[in-house]
């Protein structure tokens, strides 16, 4: 649930995330140093497919590999190099691999995900001994009445939660100026490629730990870019999905219209398989209810090598000529599609200029009421009852206040309710703008399959000064419209990865998927991080 930064002169969403291609590495400023160069890993960059063959093999029980995850998120997030990406590992880690290992030779898997590592963004509910914190020292020992959706489908799946992942406070939607991957409880995530670089956010704990392997998966939520640029920047696969494929339900909400949660990983099949557990129709969440019948338990069986091949694909113009790099790297990836047997179509624009002023609007209506139904939802024992006393507790706290302010918890706090005439009309405006007269137009017009466009530009220097330095992103055609979006690493400028997206209709995970995965296939670039300083 990541809004990358807002101009309220304008009242458009500025977003970014980062850019490369597959076939050559743009040079920037030289990299001085490593620090602290940790302990070798044997587990860097593996896959959900090579720890299934090693449980069912005996190379490996599933207590090992968490306590191996264990181990180096405390080597490396919490000493040493102090990622920052982890706000808290999970007491019963342990004893829940034991019992899925008891499983196992019992001759019961509960399918791919049984017995992997995942850590969840900190505004996901899980109800044990971990709060949900949305990273605000208001909510520090906050510690929700029941399961989110997304944690009760991974535990069914077999999936191993290892922890909560740092994040950008409020998932970044709580004062101007902001500066990504901070919160009160966790304070700063760093970039594992150049440390003094931004992760981007909101999901910044989740890109960084699967980046420097920490994790398998991790889920992280979007609002608008809070998947696509942490995974962007920190140079992993992050789906966006369809919003209403995956339950919003127990989860720290910003947008019910935009909101969704999403897999990050660090290749398109792991986030695949991780997509698969999570769909479902919940009695929660409204939204799912339209995804009936368009959802799979299983999206690796739409990975295919030639997936590019005869598809027509539109190349998005308005986040192009804002850097050269990116530019050059963008020229190259195209190349690379067409080799494969795309047609490439130029698109200039995507829906009216209006929708982003609407969006916002209407994410301040929604971020009111949404966060109100949230405190009441964690009964007599709520922190914090609504967002009226959120603000002045930030008021009053030493630390929540020192870098940034909140300035959109003060005009959410001002709305009036989701049945106001102003609320209703902005909301039938954006969605007819951002849908019918937005992506669904243009892929029509064009005949397209999907639309690709760099995620955004290398990853800018942390400063908690002057906040973010967006340069270019293309998140907001999909996130207004609710529509899916894949990023995948497209290569690196200097140090730093940077992204390609894809992103289309309603309901086109399938497709994007298929040419996301023969994208990555071709090109490969993914590389683990060093953890360099400039």
């Amino acid at each position: 649930m990541r809004i990358i930064n807002y101009l309220l002169s304008t009242g458009l969403l500025l977003v970014a995330c980062q850019t490369a291609s597959p076939t050559i590495q743009v040079p920037t400023e030289p990299i001085t140093k490593i620090i602290d160069s940790p302990t070798p890993f044997s587990l860097e960059e593996i896959t959900i497919a090579q720890l299934q063959k090693g449980f069912s093999d005996g190379t490996y029980t599933i207590e090992s590999i968490v306590q191996q995850y264990i181990d180096r998120i405390n080597e490396i997030d919490k000493n040493g190099i102090q990622l920052g990406s982890v706000i808290t590992i999970n007491p019963d880690a342990i004893e829940i691999a034991k019992a899925l290992d008891k499983e196992l030779k019992e001759g019961k898997s509960r399918g791919p995900m049984h017995g992997i590592p995942v850590l969840l963004k900190d505004n996901i509910d899980t109800q044990d001994k971990m709060p949900t914190t949305a990273g605000s020292r208001a909510l520090k020992n906050s510690y929700p009445l029941q399961d989110s959706w997304v944690a009760k489908s991974l535990r069914a799946a077999g999936a191993v939660i290892l922890g909560k992942a740092n994040l950008s406070e409020w998932a970044n939607f709580r004062g101007e100026n902001s500066t990504s991957g901070w919160s009160g409880v966790g304070g700063q995530v760093k970039n594992p490629y150049v440390l003094d670089r931004n992760p981007c956010g909101s999901s910044s704990g989740s890109g960084a730990a699967v980046s420097a392997n920490l994790c398998v998966i991790a889920i992280g939520t979007e609002t608008n870019g809070s998947i696509v640029c942490p995974s962007t920047a920190n140079g992993i696969v992050g789906i966006k999905p369809t919003v209403g494929l995956i339950s919003r339900s127990g989860i720290v909400p910003i947008s019910f219209t935009q909101d969704t949660p999403g897999p990050m990983a660090r290749t398109v099949r792991d986030a695949a398989i991780c997509l698969g557990t999570m769909v479902g129709i919940d009695e929660r969440d409204s939204k799912t209810t339209a995804n009936k019948g368009k959802t799979y338990t299983d999206y690796t069986q739409f990975l295919k090598e030639d997936g590019i091949k005869g598809k027509r694909i539109g190349i998005y113009q308005q986040p192009l000529g804002k850097s050269p790099k990116v530019d050059r790297l963008v020229e190259e990836t195209i190349s690379f599609l067409k080799k494969e047997g795309a047609e490439i179509v130029e698109v200039s624009k995507i829906g009216p200029s209006e929708v982003g002023r609407l969006s916002f609007e209407i994410m301040l209506y929604e971020y009111k009421d949404g966060l109100n139904k949230y405190f009441a939802s964690l009964g007599e024992n709520a922190p914090i009852n609504n967002v009226e006393e959120l603000i002045a507790f930030n008021k009053k706290d030493p630390i929540e206040l020192q870098h940034f302010g909140q300035e959109y918890l003060i005009m959410a706090n001002a709305k009036e309710g989701l049945d106001s005439e102003g609320y209703q009309e902005a909301l039938q405006k954006m969605l007819e703008g951002s849908q019918k007269n937005g992506l669904d137009k243009v892929m029509e017009e064009h005949n397209l399959d999907a639309i690709i466009a760099p995620t955004g530009s290398p990853a800018w220097k942390t400063d908690w000064v002057n906040g973010d330095a967006f340069h270019l992103g293309s998140s907001s055609p999909a996130a207004r419209a609710g529509y899916p979006n894949i990023t995948v690493p497209m290569g690196f400028i200097g140090d730093l990865p940077v992204g390609m997206s894809f992103f289309g209709r309603a309901w086109s995970e399938p497709t994007l998927l298929e040419i996301a995965y023969a994208f990555e296939q071709g090109t490969k670039v993914r590389k683990a991080p060093k953890f360099l300083l400039n």
